[in-house]
């Protein structure tokens, strides 16, 4: 490894090697620590290759979609014997591509190494504002940030006063919905996996209340607990049975905004919803949506979010851990609800 200053040294590149398909739940040993030993930090001439040295990188549940040889369709499938990709937050060290110069801080999708040649500069963002800690750009700042503001506030249409839910509540996409939700005037409920994320989600994010949905053996009637007038608007990050709780607890006209299903990921045969005519009933809407819809609306979302982060009124909380050689072990901690806020990896801060 080299400081970034170095440029057209030969150095050597640690990396995550994606090893083979996976069926099931995934295994650190799905995924492998290997060292390059020659790499010349420097762009070909004959590219518009953009050469980054990485110094974060996110931990996201999409990750698993892209271990199996099925086409998440968005992301793609990773390589068996490459690296795997991922968001990541970077400094440029050379470049032959004219957007970008050397010193550029940027995000976007990168290899999990230190060191990665990007060879398109399409869906790379340039870092302007420094004063917020860089990590933020593959949280709040990035594609969780775009992905929960896009979700609520296009495809949930919410109103002042609705009744709101919101699974995997405490991760890094849900803990923003919460509070663009409380933001709007809406009552605000989230589910989580442990007692601590229940508090954190109260104390912390200001959600109205919260339960651990592993305490409560029937889904249906804690909603009715916790929504007894019903609920307007699902943001949906899990699927299966609360899906189907949540179904039968829709007010009319309800949105249920699908973001993610990760207590899906890890099923070869995923779980069947059985009351889709409560849909028919209540005239709900569900729609799927994916961040990349949301790309050519990030400066208006940089101008909403960074005043509410600078003046506190929106809060975030990341687990961190330190070391590319860590990084797998964080990947599969997503699947077991081991991490607390937005998972990021630390390679190189600045």
């Amino acid at each position: 490894m080299a400081d970034g200053s170095e440029k057209n040294a030969v150095v050597s590149n640690k990396k995550v090697i994606f090893k083979d398909y996976v069926s099931g739940f995934p295994k650190e040993s799905d995924m492998a620590v290997t060292v390059d030993e020659n790499l010349t930090l420097k762009v070909a001439g004959d590219s518009k290759g953009i050469l980054v040295k990485n110094l974060y990188l996110s931990c996201d549940p999409y990750m698993r979609l892209s271990m199996t040889n099925r086409s998440s369709e968005i992301f793609g499938t990773y390589t068996p014997g490459a690296p795997i990709t991922g968001f990541g937050v970077g400094k440029v060290i050379d470049s032959r591509n004219p957007e970008f110069k050397e010193g550029d801080l940027v995000w976007g999708l990168t290899g999990w190494e230190e060191y990665s040649l990007l060879k398109s500069s399409e869906g790379l963002f340039k870092i302007h504002h420094t004063d917020i800690p860089l990590s933020y750009y593959i949280g709040i700042l990035g594609m969780p940030g775009l992905t929960a503001y896009g979700g609520f506030y296009e495809v949930c249409a919410p109103k002042k006063g609705e009744y709101v839910l919101v699974s995997a509540a405490s991760g890094a996409v849900g803990q923003l919905v919460g509070q663009f939700a409380k933001l709007m005037g809406c009552y605000v409920v989230g589910s989580a996996g442990t007692q601590d994320k229940v508090e954190l989600l109260k104390n912390k994010f200001g959600f109205d209340d919260a339960f651990n949905y592993k305490e409560e053996p029937d889904l249906n009637a804690a909603l009715k607990r916790y929504f007894p007038e019903g609920i307007d608007i699902y943001f949906e990050n899990v699927g299966g049975k609360m899906l189907d709780a949540v179904i039968l607890n829709m007010r009319v006209h309800g949105r249920i905004a699908v973001c993610g299903m990760i207590s899906q990921y890890n099923r070869d045969q995923p779980e069947g919803v059985h009351n889709l005519m409560s849909i028919v009933y209540k005239r709900v809407r569900i729609e799927g949506f994916a961040t990349v819809d949301y790309y050519p609306q990030y400066s208006k979302f940089l101008d909403f979010i960074l005043p509410y982060i600078r003046e506190g009124k929106v809060k975030y909380v990341e687990d961190i851990v330190e070391g590319l050689e860590n990084g797998p072990a964080a990947i599969i901690g997503l699947f077991s609800g081991r991490n607390v806020g937005k998972q990021v990896v630390v390679i190189a801060p600045q």
